[in-house]
């Protein structure tokens, strides 16, 4: 019978070890020093992130979170779908851009979307264009840039607030991603983009 209590004794300890571990991480990440913090949130092409963001009249911060989110600043990255380079563009949604005329095609080549200057480029005018088409609300700019705008006004539609009515738990994950990445990048980098 002493085995046995020593033994249920041992396995109440592991989860307690696991929420001790999980609740270190979280206040490691919460309150750890800005240079640890920057690791996980680097910050790279400023020139070209500010050039673009206000040409489209974007928060910079925002389309660095956007390129984290969605690359995790890796210029050759590829999605299985078909996705391409620091932004994730589609070629289709570059080509669009382009013939709307936010992208001067002559200047940023809609094939080379792993150029990291295009890529912004491209990146920037379709964000601010879904920013354009939702008069402004981010969250649902933000939304549409990973589920499309078709499934935004359909989860929007009944007057719904859009973080109750997404109904792609990938979609729902990537806005705090990108929302909690945006608050991260202004505070770790407040004077990269004056």
């Amino acid at each position: 019978m002493a085995k046995r209590v020593r033994f249920l004794a041992w396995y109440r300890s592991v989860p307690l070890a696991i929420v001790l571990v999980f609740g270190a991480a979280c206040w490691l990440y919460a309150y750890a020093p800005a240079p640890l913090v920057q690791m996980i949130y680097p910050l790279r092409y400023e020139e070209q992130i500010l050039d673009s963001a206000t040409r489209h009249g974007l928060d910079p911060y925002l389309v660095a979170a956007v390129i984290e989110t969605e690359s995790g600043w890796d210029p050759s990255a590829r999605s299985d779908r078909g996705a391409c380079g620091l932004m994730q563009l589609m070629p289709s949604t570059a080509e669009d851009m382009v013939s709307k005329g936010l992208v001067d095609g002559e200047e940023f080549d809609p094939s080379d979307l792993e150029d990291p200057r295009t890529n912004i480029e491209i990146g920037c005018a379709y964000l601010a264009y879904l920013s354009a088409y939702f008069n402004g609300a981010t969250d649902h700019a933000i939304a549409a840039y990973n589920a499309g705008m078709g499934n935004v006004d359909s989860w929007t539609s009944s007057g719904d607030r859009l973080n109750e009515a997404i109904q792609f738990p990938e979609t729902q994950a990537y806005l705090a991603r990108v929302t909690t990445a945006h608050q991260r990048y202004k505070e770790l980098y407040p004077d990269s983009f004056t």
